[in-house]
């Protein structure tokens, strides 16, 4: 062969090489990239709007893996720093609108609440940028959601679980994982359909593969809300209670929800339980079995006040049936107690449950000598709250019901051990006075929607302001009240008894996906580490 046919040929293949090579570089690559700082922030904060949009009071649930999508592209190929600044962006623009519902306490109190959670978000932004670099990332990515909400539950005091991904779901094709793996898998699965979604926006494998890879991605986001409404789930065992539930409205708004004048807040609840017995009477209601008042529906200790008894006594009298009364009960001479206690037409009170999640700056203030030289509103906590020590089951007339109250509702161990000892139907005894028309109120109906479904159990909430709420084992609502109006009912409630898997296996499912990302989290560290060391 003539040499400069062999020079032109290798000259062709030179050039042929090099015009792959950006082509190559580019699947090499494997995804979609935002190439610039501000369209990765643009898709970040449009990711947060997406998550606020899925909670209530809208309820947009499928925002919500939506959202995961936007945020996972935004993090797509980017650097730690970069990642985390992008992240805690993210998690203001849905944190802001998600707690908009602390601004009756204080801007100051909601811009700081919101700050520090938004940490969360950018340490969770960092390790899923680097887990986005391994193989399967779209599961390692879902793994880190339930991480940082597993770390915001216990830190800082205390912990804070609230605006998680799976309370978005309080009715949506991803409830039912409720009842697997409870609160934690909800989120995982999410999480999972957001990070299958952002991979499809990729760039085009190699040929042979492409077809696969992308149809096996699109038939997996579809796969997994799917296999949510298939889950299987206990029926019904055939035996009812009838609960009234009073809501009996407050004099005031906001932090003086109490208003100015003693015991107005006890005689609501004590005229309205009356109006039931009357209503009995004239058969326009059916007789109850038990009755609900909310949490703190009497102002005044009914242990240490003689009016405050007899107001109870007469309105209990009245009804004829055992009564769980809210009540803020002094602890010896400096501390106090949230406590739903049992009031027996006949014997009086009886047994109770204390309260065992506090609300910080609410029922007790944490580093108490340094948050009083800080602000004067520290004082308006008054006596420091003491946590209960027993879960919440407690006899009333024919069953046993699990007591929760307000906060509590968000923590999944507090609601699993009422259920673990005997409690149902769950009776979740809420004041959201300081809250009304915010969006506090429908946020804890959605949670209340997904423990009905996660341990089997019906779920009644008494408010004093409102939602007072019924939801079903199934998670729908069956009644509600409106907000700042008195109201009461007398309910149906299917009783049951048989365990869900989550309720079996506890915090099992959380902790093997808590492990699972940090364990890729550690990984790709390791790589990116190894890398830097060969070059």
């Amino acid at each position: 062969m003539p040499r400069c046919w062999e020079e032109a040929r290798r000259d062709r293949s030179v050039a042929l090489k090099t015009a792959q090579e950006p082509a190559a570089a580019a699947s090499r690559a494997g995804s979609w990239r935002v190439p610039e700082a501000p369209a990765r922030l643009a898709a970040s904060v449009a990711g947060g709007v997406l998550l606020y949009l899925a909670f209530p009071p809208l309820g947009w649930w499928f925002c919500a893996p939506l959202g995961v999508a936007l945020l996972a592209l935004a993090l797509r190929g980017a650097r730690p720093r970069r990642a985390a600044w992008i992240g805690y962006a993210g998690g203001l623009a849905f944190l802001l609108p998600a707690l908009a519902w602390v601004r009756p306490i204080g801007d100051d109190a909601w811009l700081a609440l919101v700050g520090v959670e938004s940490l969360f978000w950018a340490a969770l932004a960092v390790a899923a940028a680097l887990v986005m670099r391994l193989r399967l990332w779209p599961l390692w990515v879902a793994c880190l959601w339930v991480v940082q909400e597993w770390a915001r539950g216990l830190f800082p005091v205390g912990g804070f679980p609230w605006a998680r991904l799976a309370f978005s779901q309080g009715e949506s094709p991803y409830t039912g994982f409720a009842a697997l793996g409870g609160a934690p898998l909800v989120t995982f699965t999410v999480a999972l359909t957001g990070a299958l979604l952002a991979a499809l926006v990729r760039g085009r494998p190699p040929r042979w593969r492409a077809d696969r890879v992308v149809a096996g991605t699109f038939l997996a986001a579809i796969a997994v809300p799917v296999l949510g409404l298939i889950v299987p789930r206990p029926g019904d065992e055939g035996r009812t209670v009838r609960i009234g539930v009073i809501q009996g409205n407050v004099p005031g708004r906001g932090m003086n929800f109490l208003g100015d004048e003693p015991a107005v807040v006890l005689r609501n609840h004590a005229d309205e339980t009356h109006r039931m017995a009357q209503a009995v009477r004239a058969g326009t209601l059916p007789r109850p079995d038990i009755v609900v008042w909310p949490e703190n529906s009497t102002d005044i200790d009914p242990y240490d006040s003689a009016y405050a008894r007899e107001v109870i006594d007469s309105a209990v009298k009245d009804v004829g049936v055992p009564v769980l009364v809210g009540a803020v009960v002094k602890i010896g001479a400096e501390n106090r107690a949230t406590r739903g206690v049992v009031w027996d037409p006949v014997t009086g009170p009886g047994a109770y449950y204390d309260k065992r999640r506090l609300v910080p700056f609410g029922e007790y203030t944490p580093f108490k000598d340094l948050f009083l030289a800080l602000s004067s509103r520290a004082n308006l906590v008054g006596r420091q709250s003491v946590a209960g020590d027993r879960p919440g089951a407690l006899r009333m007339g024919p069953v046993t019901i699990g007591a929760v109250e307000c906060y509590e509702v968000a923590f999944d161990g507090t609601v699993r051990d009422a259920v673990l000892a005997g409690g149902t139907p769950l009776v979740v005894q809420t004041n959201n006075a300081s809250y009304a028309l915010t969006n506090l109120p429908p946020q804890q109906l959605a949670m209340s929607q997904l423990r009905a479904v996660e341990f089997n159990r019906a779920v009644v909430t008494a408010a004093t302001t409102g939602i007072s709420a019924y939801v079903g084992p199934d998670g729908r609502v069956g009644w509600r009240t409106g907000e700042l109006v008195a109201g009461m009912n007398v309910l149906d409630v299917p009783v049951r008894t048989q365990k869900t898997v989550a309720a079996r296996v506890g915090a099992l499912p959380e902790w093997v996906l808590v492990l699972m990302g940090a364990g890729a989290t550690v990984a790709a560290v390791s790589g990116a580490i190894s890398g830097r060391r060969r070059s």
